[in-house]
């Protein structure tokens, strides 16, 4: 049942579940819905997809009654013996009928999938990842790659201990030991957006000054983020001045990190803040194209 579904720990993680049909694939087939196109207000976007077997769901095309009757749909399609090759489509007006006042309109695509469609799906529907470096393995790093398991963020897990990892860690997170720690920087991918958090704020002013130093040469971090305080953006801005950096180059650096407002000092609730503030640069340089 949907419910029980919903339930399941990591549900609404699109790399998870497209992990889970992969899986069911190899012993059943499946109804592949996805959201073809929309206009005006829709619940999701083109491209959002579920997958519906007897029994089990995998992804969302964002629920409420569009999404029972496409089950319903799929589930009387998967039964039939000459559902067609290349799928159908449906057209759905969001309105009144459907108990939603979205008021758009959306269009589901239908297909019949099975194991040998395997790689083809993991290509098709595995989302984009972005580039995430998090310095830092204590306890709001931990929480902070737990917030971003369901995201659409790789994370580059870096610290210069060793052996400060946990075991295991969620899906699309690489932990790596550098030493000296702030080495890893000129090894980051092209726009990833840096954390950083380590246990000693003589690392963090070592991390913090590389990456103003790459993007003097370079400018290519979409996003620099430094755990802390208001003084400690003052004391590290008074150094990072001693050590050669404009005043407009320390501007880069995000401190303190998280949505302003949420004053929460708990790991989760710092990990919530930072993982609302990653996902607004990213829509936000979206936006600019």
């Amino acid at each position: 049942m949907l419910s029980d579904y919903l339930q399941q720990p990591g549900a609404y993680s699109v790399s998870v579940a497209l992990q889970r049909l992969l899986q069911h694939l190899l012993s059943a087939p499946a109804c592949l819905v996805t959201v073809e196109s929309t206009q005006g207000s829709a619940p999701r976007e083109a491209g959002a997809w579920m997958a519906v077997t007897a029994d089990q769901l995998f992804g969302t095309i964002g629920g409420g009654h569009l999404e029972l009757e496409a089950i319903q749909l799929a589930r009387n399609a998967l039964a039939l013996a000459d559902f067609p090759a290349e799928g159908m489509v449906r057209r759905w007006a969001l309105g009144p009928s459907l108990g939603q006042c979205c008021g758009g309109v959306v269009h589901l695509r239908f297909e019949r999938v099975g194991a040998g469609h395997a790689h083809a799906l993991r290509t098709r529907l595995m989302p984009a990842l972005h580039p995430v470096a998090l310095f830092g393995g204590g306890h709001v790093g931990a929480a902070i790659v737990q917030a971003l398991a369901p995201l659409p963020f790789a994370v580059r897990w870096i610290d210069s201990r060793d052996s400060v990892f946990p075991d295991p860690v969620p899906p699309h997170v690489e932990c790596e030991h550098s030493d000296p720690v702030e080495a890893a920087v000129r090894e980051l991918p092209s726009g990833a957006r840096v954390l950083i958090m380590s246990f000693s704020h003589a690392e963090d002013l070592l991390i913090v000054a590389e990456c103003l130093k790459r993007q003097r040469e370079s400018g290519d971090l979409s996003f620099v983020g430094l755990i802390g305080s208001a003084t400690k953006r003052a004391v590290f801005g008074a150094r990072l001045r001693q050590r050669g950096f404009a005043e407009e180059e320390i501007a880069h650096i995000t401190c303190p990190i998280g949505v302003p407002g949420i004053s929460g000092k708990e790991p989760e609730v710092i990990a919530a803040s930072v993982a609302a503030q990653l996902l607004q640069s990213l829509y936000a340089q979206s936006a600019q194209g």
